[in-house]
């Protein structure tokens, strides 16, 4: 495993040059002149195939880089932002001419791969290198995922999309083409995947060894693909998908229903397998949870969730992106009392602090010796002498995710300021800035490298979008659905949460109270993280229950009061601010009014 890492750590900045090309694509094909840009040019040349093949890249998202985490971060239970900015659904004012998904890039990049799977094979230049037929191979395998993997990204937004015909159109083709049912839509990503797959390598090693060259990441592999697959198939057996008769009237123009009405139980088996054949590819090629060392268990456990990002991603990675804006993000998270100052406003909601659970394993709620009364009467290493007693005692993932009034500064902070202070007065209250304030009293600390320091950069690390925590709780929640009491289960639940310095969960549970357990190990665990929580809140059709309603008045401390650590006044939980109330036509976005114009057998997402 050191062998492992240190040879991707050592080469890893090779594989920017493949998103460095990515980027500047656009700019490339634009400024060729028209009597030597044609297809058949660009496909007769090596170079200007691989820059095309470089650009099937730039629509994987960034989950660390604006808009991506702020946005879904901001649009569910996790964050707020709204001194700065508060994305139209939350008011109730999203529309079609007014959205936040991108869905006609999308589509560009289906069709360019299709230009590109069509005339790959014509490229002599690369068919006369060493290994050229299997070169040729391998960037079809990838062009036929990257095209799939946009359908993909699509369907999670808009639910049932329309597919394209899968070559390219001429000008005066027929363009009028209906959404797929939701259940075409997964079988036709789900089979274009399995065939990509079998172009592709379980990795890509230096050539004659087992060691994986780091001048590769961040290209498809057989991992990457069974990783995705791995997703699909949970989505397509949780409610929302799988016998959802509350959408009985999403129909297309000719009555057909898009989405199931009928509940098949085998989906949760088909997703538990797809989890486990996952796992078990990756960690027979070196992937498991990261673990840090620390002075005893719970430091180690801190250490662990804490440095994953910097530290872990070789080990634990699954899908990586080269190419992350790592450095916006801390910015934005980081309080004033940064060296250099910081944005302060990625607020983190009450009800979330409150989902962490303590150093034991017991919610607030259970536990016998959480309050929000007193405080600390010495410091640790995670927080001053003088914090409020809620703050006390709690779990790792706590003190490694979030910044709280009396927190150890997360990375390098002003001269005399070793600790974030959040009550009015303090260095990073609201007496301090017009807007640079959380309205909670939190902000976000995940993914904060201790280095940090906003006037120098960022520490560079690749972006992990899938990784094998996922996949571990990806076959845990399948698993309980298709086989409630499986001891693998427990297994895999518990993997994520002994990392996380949690005891292990025993036995005995009913399966609502194992999926209760599931979906909470989600929640804290993939926590501002890659979309995760708002895809969940809908696809588990829990979007208007209490406990996790997307709407409505949201809690934090109180922001107007305090001019000591130790305040009782900013220690009160108050409204924070307010959003609309769920409505059922937010488990999707809309199709832009541009595209409902052009194609008049497009049906919208009702209640837009």
């Amino acid at each position: 495993m050191e062998r492992f890492k240190h040879k991707i750590k050592n080469t890893v900045l090779g594989a920017l040059i493949i998103f460095s090309i990515a980027g500047c694509n656009d700019d490339f094909f634009d400024t060729q002149p028209d009597n030597l840009l044609s297809i058949e040019s660009i496909f007769e040349n090596r170079q200007q195939t691989e820059r095309w093949w470089a650009g099937l890249f730039s629509s994987i998202q960034d989950i660390w880089a604006y808009p991506y985490n702020y946005q879904y971060g901001l649009m569910c239970d996790e964050m707020d932002a709204s001194n700065w900015t508060n994305p139209s659904i939350n008011s109730g004012a999203i529309s079609a001419d007014s959205y936040y998904f991108g869905f006609t890039g999308h589509y560009e990049k289906i069709r360019l791969a299709t230009i590109f799977l069509e005339n790959i094979d014509n490229n002599d230049e690369i068919l006369a290198l060493n290994n050229g037929p299997e070169i040729i191979r391998q960037y079809k395998g990838e062009a036929q995922f990257l095209r799939a993997y946009n359908y993909w990204v699509m369907m999670k937004h808009l639910g049932p999309v329309v597919i394209q015909p899968l070559e390219v159109g001429s000008p005066d083709g027929d363009y009028q083409i209906p959404r797929s049912t939701w259940s075409e839509c997964i079988d036709f990503v789900l089979s274009e995947m399995a065939q990509a797959k079998e172009k592709l390598p379980v990795d890509y090693f230096q050539s004659g060894t087992a060691v994986v060259d780091g001048t590769q990441v961040g290209r498809i592999n057989k991992m990457i693909v069974e990783a995705v697959e791995s997703q699909i198939l949970l989505y397509n057996a949780s409610p929302l998908f799988n016998g959802n008769t509350e959408l009985a009237d999403f129909k297309n123009l000719d009555g057909t229903q898009l989405i199931p009405q009928t509940y098949d139980a085998n989906k949760w088996t088909l997703a538990a397998n797809a989890a486990k054949e996952a796992i078990d590819l990756a960690e027979a090629n070196g992937k498991g949870l990261y673990q840090a060392s620390g002075a005893d268990a719970f430091t180690t456990a801190y250490n662990s969730v804490k440095n994953l990002y910097w530290d872990g991603w070789d080990v634990e990675g699954i899908w990586l992106r080269p190419s992350t804006g790592s450095y916006n993000w801390e910015i934005h998270c980081a309080p004033r009392s940064t060296q250099n100052t910081g944005y302060n406003g990625l607020a983190v909601v009450q009800r979330l602090v409150d989902d962490f659970r303590m150093s034991d394993g017991e919610s607030i709620e259970d536990s016998q010796t959480y309050t929000e009364t007193g405080y600390s009467g010495s410091s640790t290493p995670y927080y001053a002498a003088g914090t409020n007693n809620m703050y006390v005692d709690r779990e790792p993932r706590f003190y490694a995710w979030i910044n709280f009034n009396g927190a150890v500064h997360p990375s390098i902070p002003r001269a005399g300021q070793p600790y974030v202070e959040f009550y009015n007065t303090g260095n990073s209250g609201k007496n301090g800035a017009p807007r640079d304030w959380p309205k909670t009293g939190y902000t976000v600390r995940k993914n904060t490298h201790p280095a940090f320091r906003s006037d120098q950069g960022t520490f560079g690390r690749p972006a992990m979008l899938i990784r094998l925590a996922e996949l571990y709780l990806n076959y845990a929640e399948a698993l309980n659905e298709a086989d409630p009491g499986n001891s693998n289960i427990l297994i895999y639940l518990n993997k994520v949460r002994v990392r996380a310095g949690l005891p292990e969960l025993s036995a005995g549970m009913s399966q609502d109270e194992m999926r209760d357990q599931i979906r909470l190990e989600r929640r804290v665990e993939f926590c501002f993280e890659a979309g995760h929580r708002f895809f969940d809140v809908r696809r588990w059709k829990i979007a208007d229950k209490s406990d996790s309603y997307q709407g409505g008045v949201y809690y934090g401390m109180n922001m107007n009061e305090g001019t000591e650590l130790s305040s009782d006044e900013f220690h009160t939980r108050v409204p924070a601010f307010t959003r609309t109330q769920w409505q059922r036509r937010y488990y999707f976005f809309p199709y832009g009014q541009n595209e409902m114009d052009r194609n008049k057998q497009l049906v919208q997402f009702p209640g837009y």
